[in-house]
C-alpha cells in the first residue's frame, strides 16, 4: 500500500546521499565560490584582449580548466541539495544564488571563446599542437567558428543564461512544488497521490479500478496546469529557435544536433525506423498484457502492467547490492570498486520524500565522485534502474580518471549507451542464474517493460512529438496546450494503432517529462540502447575482448565522436543495420515471453 510521503528531515539518513564528498561544510562551499570568483577576475584581467598567440591561449585555458572544476563542484553541490527537496527555501536560495553567480562568471569569461574563435585558424592549430589537454576544446572552437556571434552578443547571452534557463526551472517548480495531487477515492477508500507515487506505484497497480482511477485523478491535476506548462514550453522552444536563427542555422533541429556531433540522418533514422518497425512488436506485447489481465479493452493506463506481478520479488536496498555487484563484476575490479564505494560511501539517495525530484539520474562532478538519485520502491525492477544509473557513474568515473575536464563528456547521442549497457548485463546475469521458466519470463519482461519500453517507446514517442513541435516552430508557428495535446495523442495513436485505446488524459503525457527542456535528448535513449544491445551481444559471443573494447570506450570520454566511439565498440551506426538488429532482438524477446506464457498457462 502506498505510504504517505515523509518530509526530508524525517527520512532514514543511511539511505540518503552524503554531499560532504563534494564539500564537507557550507563554509567550504562558500570558499570554493569565492575562489572561482577570484579566478574568473584574474583570467579576465590577465588575458582579455590578448588571446592572439598559442602560448597565451594555452596559459589562459589552463586556468579556465581549474575554473570549470570549481564551477562543476559548486554547481553540483547546490543542484543536488535542491533535487532531493525542491520545497526547501534554503536550497532554493542557494541554487538561485549559484545560478546568478554562474551567469555572471560565464558572461565575464565569454571573451575566452569569442577571442579564440576570432583568432587565425593557424594560431589555434599551433595551440592545439602545444597542448594535448586543450586540444579537444580548441578543436570544438574551430567547429563553432561559422556559428559564432559578435563577442558582445556572446557576452550578453552568457549574462542571460540564468534567465534563458528559466523555463526548465518554472516547469520543475510547478511540477514538484505547486502541484498537489492530494488523494483519490475508490469504493469509499482514500489513497494518496503524487508524481512519485503515481509513476512508482499506481501505474503498476494490478487492481484495474485503482490503477485507472489513479490515472484519471493524476490526469485531472495535470490538466489544471496545462496552459501554464504549455506557455513555459512555448517559451523554451521559441528561445531555441531564436538562438538557432541568430547563429545561422536554418532549423532549430540542426542547431540542437550541432553540439551532439551527429547529422540529421542519424536523428531521423532513430525516430522513423522505430515508429515503423517496432510498433507491431509492441502491439503484440500490449495484447499479451490484455490477455494475462483479462481486460475487456487495453488502454494507455494499462501499458505499465507487469507480465507477472505476483512473481516480482520485493528487494531491500541491502539485498540489491548482491545483484548489482554480481551483474557488473564482468566489467573488472576497477569498475566493481566504483559500485562498492557507491553503496558504502553513500553516493546514492534511495529514499522517497516530499519535494524530491522524480525519476532517477546520475550527476558526476569532476574532482569528486558520482551521485545517484533514485526513489527506491522495494521492487526488483529497481535493480535495473540502479544498474542503469551506475552505468553513468562508472562511465564518468573512468572517463574522469583518464581525461581532463574539457574531454570527459561525450556527445549526448552516446550518453545513454553505458547506462543501458548495464541493464543488458543485469539481464544476462539474471538469465544465467536461473532455469526457472517463470523467473526467465520475469527477466525478459522486465527488459521489455523497463529497458526497451522506457528507451524505445516512451522516449521514442517523446522524440516523435518533439520533432513535430520543432517543425511547427521552424515554420514560424507556435504551440499551445490544445496543439500539444493533439500532437501527443496523434503520436500515441500512430504507434499503438487499434491495439491500445488512448484514453482521456494520455494526451497530457507531454507534461510529465522534463526532457523537452534539454534539447534533442529523447531520441538519444534509443540511440544509446541500440549501441548497448549490439555490444552486449558481442559480450555474450566474444567475452573478454568485447569487454576490454568497451572499457576503452568508457575511458575515452568526449575525445571522439559518437560514430567513432561506436566503431571502437564494434558497432557501425552510420547504417540501418544496428537499429534493425535491435528491433528484431526486441521482437524475439517478446516472442519468447509469449511462448513462456503459453507454457506456464
Amino acid at each position: 500500500m502506498a505510504k504517505v510521503l515523509l518530509e526530508r528531515k524525517d527520512v532514514d539518513e543511511r539511505f540518503t546521499w552524503d554531499l560532504s564528498g563534494i564539500f564537507k561544510t557550507e563554509e567550504e562551499f562558500e570558499e570554493a565560490v569565492k575562489e572561482a570568483e577570484n579566478l574568473a577576475n584574474e583570467i579576465e584581467k590577465e588575458y582579455k584582449g590578448k588571446l592572439n598567440k598559442p602560448s597565451t591561449i594555452n596559459a589562459c585555458l589552463n586556468k579556465v580548466r581549474r575554473l570549470y572544476e570549481l564551477m562543476t563542484l559548486t554547481g553540483s553541490y547546490s543542484y543536488l541539495a535542491l533535487s532531493v527537496d525542491q520545497t526547501n527555501v534554503d536550497n532554493q536560495t542557494k541554487q538561485m544564488k549559484f545560478s546568478n553567480f554562474s551567469s555572471s562568471i560565464m558572461s565575464k569569461l565569454s571573451f575566452v571563446e569569442s577571442e579564440i574563435i576570432e583568432a587565425d585558424e593557424k594560431i589555434i592549430k599551433e595551440a592545439m599542437e602545444d597542448s594535448k589537454d586543450n586540444a579537444g576544446f580548441l578543436k570544438d572552437i574551430i567547429r563553432q567558428k561559422e556559428h559564432a556571434l559578435h563577442p558582445e552578443v556572446e557576452k550578453a547571452l552568457s549574462a542571460l543564461s540564468s534567465t534563458l534557463g528559466a523555463p526548465y526551472q518554472i516547469y520543475n517548480r510547478a511540477k514538484l512544488a505547486d502541484m498537489d495531487f492530494g488523494t483519490f477515492t475508490v469504493d469509499g477508500k482514500e489513497y494518496p497521490l503524487s508524481f512519485v507515487l503515481f509513476e512508482g506505484q499506481w501505474e503498476y497497480e494490478q487492481d484495474t479500478k485503482l490503477r485507472r482511477e489513479a490515472f484519471n485523478s493524476f490526469s485531472k491535476k495535470l490538466r489544471e496546469y496545462q496552459h501554464t506548462i504549455a506557455t513555459t514550453y512555448q517559451t523554451q522552444v521559441q528561445k531555441e529557435k531564436t538562438l538557432a536563427t541568430l547563429r545561422g542555422f536554418d532549423s532549430v533541429i540542426d542547431s540542437l544536433l550541432f553540439p551532439q556531433k551527429v547529422d540529421r540522418d542519424l536523428y531521423n533514422r532513430q525516430i522513423d525506423l522505430i515508429m515503423e518497425h517496432l510498433a507491431p512488436h509492441m502491439r503484440k506485447y500490449a495484447k499479451l498484457i490484455q490477455r494475462i489481465y483479462n481486460l475487456e479493452e487495453m488502454t494507455f493506463a494499462d501499458l505499465k502492467l507487469n507480465i507477472d506481478p505476483d512473481f516480482e520479488p520485493k528487494i531491500s536496498v541491502e539485498e540489491s547490492k548482491e545483484y548489482v555487484e554480481g551483474a557488473l563484476s564482468v566489467l573488472g575490479e576497477d569498475y566493481l570498486e566504483v559500485v562498492k564505494r557507491a553503496y558504502d560511501e553513500r553516493w546514492i539517495d534511495f529514499v522517497q520524500n516530499k519535494g524530491k525530484s522524480t525519476g532517477a539520474f546520475c550527476s558526476s562532478p569532476y574532482g569528486s565522485h558520482p551521485y545517484i538519485l533514485i526513489s527506491w520502491t522495494e521492487r526488483m525492477r529497481e535493480v535495473f534502474v540502479l544498474a542503469h544509473e551506475l552505468g553513468h557513474a562508472g562511465h564518468f568515473y573512468l572517463a574522469q580518471g583518464s581525461q581532463n575536464i574539457f574531454d570527459t563528456r561525450p556527445s549526448q547521442y552516446f550518453i545513454e549507451a553505458p547506462s543501458t549497457m548495464n541493464e543488458m548485463l543485469m539481464a544476462n546475469y539474471l538469465m544465467k542464474k536461473t532455469e526457472d521458466k517463470r523467473m526467465k519470463r520475469w527477466v525478459l519482461s522486465s527488459i521489455i517493460s523497463r529497458t526497451y519500453y522506457h528507451n524505445f517507446v516512451t522516449h521514442l514517442l517523446e522524440a516523435y512529438f518533439q520533432r513535430e513541435v520543432y517543425r511547427i516552430i521552424d515554420g514560424g508557428g507556435s504551440v499551445q496546450a490544445a496543439t500539444l495535446n493533439k500532437l501527443k495523442r496523434d503520436s500515441l495513436e500512430k504507434f499503438w494503432g487499434d491495439a491500445v485505446k488512448i484514453n482521456d488524459g494520455a494526451e497530457l503525457t507531454w507534461m510529465r517529462q522534463p526532457h523537452y527542456y534539454m534539447g534533442l535528448y529523447p531520441y538519444t535513449y534509443s540511440a544509446g540502447l541500440t549501441i548497448a544491445t549490439e555490444v552486449s551481444k558481442r559480450v555474450l559471443n566474444e567475452g573478454q575482448r568485447a569487454l576490454d573494447d568497451w572499457k576503452e570506450v568508457l575511458k575515452s570520454g568526449g575525445t571522439k565522436t559518437p560514430v567513432e566511439l561506436a566503431q571502437m565498440a564494434g558497432v557501425d551506426i552510420t547504417t540501418d543495420k544496428p537499429l534493425l538488429n535491435t528491433i528484431d532482438h526486441i521482437g524475439s524477446l517478446i516472442d519468447e515471453i509469449v511462448k513462456l506464457t503459453d507454457e506456464l498457462a
